[in-house]
């Protein structure tokens, strides 16, 4: 599947859960690359260079390795968006991201956190999407492909977690990174995508409906698990 970004091995999780010195040989570009990016305005363009190595350099690394559509530059000599799947060593910044989705404190750094990180990491069809601006991760969603026996044999896609820095919001960058799971879904041959959003604010809403998302022809009901 071209999109899917899963490129990483079990050696670069493993480099993730050692120690110091594995982290910054990793940083340094000495083993497996990570995952996909893409950017900049043609969207032929944009997603040509998936196939290049993705994972998070230097400035002077990342100027060589990302697409040549990324490396328009904007006004100001700023970085033009990159939309991309989350990298190995990004937990944390994704954990801060989340600050702005709906969590009150970063959970502890346990054995259990790393394991689920891992699976993420390792899921084909698990796609945890940023959108980077200047080196920093200011939007994220989240995009699984579901396998599916129904709509003759087709999967289909459910978003969460859409989540914009405050200091970044209003920019596109969310409706990028859902325009990012689109296309994910489009290569998978998903037959729908599946969003759910807790906002009763007019103006998410109405975010989610210039996306493409109805609310009309579904009812979505949630039961709510405690532990």
């Amino acid at each position: 599947m071209p999109f899917t970004g899963k490129e990483e091995s079990s050696a670069r999780t493993a480099l993730f859960l050692g120690g110091p010195e594995d982290v910054e040989r990793e940083r340094a570009g000495e083993n497996a690359t990570g995952k996909k990016q893409v950017g900049g305005e043609d969207m032929e363009e944009k997603y040509s260079g998936r196939d290049g190595a993705q994972k998070k350099h230097t400035e002077e690394e990342r100027a060589e390795r990302i697409p040549a559509g990324v490396k328009n530059m904007e006004e100001g000599g700023k970085m033009s968006p990159v939309v991309r799947e989350a990298c190995t060593e990004e937990l944390s910044e994704i954990l801060e991201l989340y600050l702005f989705l709906h969590e009150k404190e970063i959970p502890e750094n346990n054995d259990r956190l790393k394991m689920t990180w891992k699976q993420i990491m390792e899921d084909e069809n698990h796609h945890l999407i940023v959108c980077e601006v200047d080196g920093k991760i200011v939007s994220s969603c989240v995009c699984v492909i579901i396998p599916n026996l129904t709509r003759n044999v087709r999967p289909y896609a459910f978003v969460e977690n859409v989540v914009t820095h405050e200091d970044y919001r209003g920019k596109g960058y969310a409706a990028e990174c859902l325009h990012y799971a689109e296309e994910i879904a489009g290569t998978a041959h998903c037959y729908k995508m599946v969003l759910l959003t807790g906002s009763k604010q007019e103006s998410t809403l109405n975010f989610y409906r210039n996306a493409g998302y109805n609310s009309a022809d579904k009812t979505a009901f949630i039961k709510w698990l405690e532990l």
